[in-house]
């Protein structure tokens, strides 16, 4: 009976393990999806609906940093379009780190800075889910946070 739990752990242990190896990313992976990140900031920098409409997955969903869900490509976009009015100042986006989950999809953490016209910088996070499709890389899923301690 121990040999047998012993053998279940060792392969749960085994297959763990193995399950959490991540790919490297490529360097083409790797420049492409730093473009895709970059384009992101600057549509949003100048209210580009075009091009969101062209990097975001039709079912993309953004959680902000209020707490506010926007979901699918249509509510995401109209929420980015009335925060970038309502909140404006240049926004910087800078890739922390970037991990490749398979082929095709990766975690991207990005610290993510509001210069505002006062002068002041908001300074947040932001993960981006992004996957593969249609042979581009394009953004499923934004999570924006403030660390503990900033209003």
């Amino acid at each position: 009976m121990k040999s047998i739990l012993f053998l279940a752990l060792a392969a749960l242990l085994v297959s763990t393990a193995l399950v959490a190896q991540t790919s490297k990313i490529n360097a083409k992976d790797n420049r492409e999806i730093h473009m895709l990140i970059d384009r992101y900031s600057e549509a949003r920098d100048k209210r580009d609906t075009v091009l969101l409409n062209r990097i975001l997955t039709s079912d993309v969903d953004q959680l902000v940093s209020s707490g506010e869900w926007r979901m699918g490509k249509e509510g995401a976009m109209k929420g980015m379009m009335q925060s970038s009015t309502s909140n404006p100042g240049e926004r910087v986006l800078t890739i922390d780190k970037l991990r490749l989950l398979n082929a095709g999809t990766a975690l991207v953490d990005a610290r993510y800075e509001i210069k505002n016209t006062n002068g002041t910088i908001r300074k947040m996070w932001s993960t981006f889910l992004v996957v593969q499709q249609d042979g581009a890389w394009k953004i499923a899923a934004i999570r924006n946070m403030l660390p503990a301690g900033n209003p």
